[in-house]
């Protein structure tokens, strides 16, 4: 009975403890018309056995955030069927998540950001 009471709280602990901190190291980044930006979102806190989604969202000047694509287990799931030439995703190494940004122009200049739920 100890024992059971033990792994419970051991459980209950580790689980209170995966608080997740998403890292954005680029602050500007600039690229040549026509080429691919890549954007790295760093995950850290969370066990490489949780599932979980990342967002990417694209801001423009005076807009409202807009949510691009999510990535869950290399499944990337778009908001706008449209956009999924435009941009794509993909996980790299056990924590950073890459939003490559494809044949660049002066639309695409934005600020993008990640989230994780």
């Amino acid at each position: 009975m100890k024992l059971l009471l033990l792994l419970a709280l051991a459980a209950a602990w580790s689980y209170g403890q995966a608080e997740p901190l998403l890292i954005q190291n680029q602050l500007s980044l600039t690229r040549r018309q026509s080429t691919t930006a890549r954007i790295e979102c760093t995950v850290e806190g969370v066990g490489f056995y949780q599932y979980f989604y990342i967002h990417w969202y694209q801001q423009l000047p005076s807009k409202p955030l807009k949510r691009i694509l999510s990535i869950m287990s290399g499944q990337i799931s778009y908001d706008d069927d449209s956009l999924r030439y435009k941009y794509s995703s993909e996980k790299q190494g056990t924590s950073v998540y890459v939003l490559s940004v494809n044949g660049v122009n002066s639309n695409d200049e934005s600020t993008y950001y990640c989230s994780f739920w």
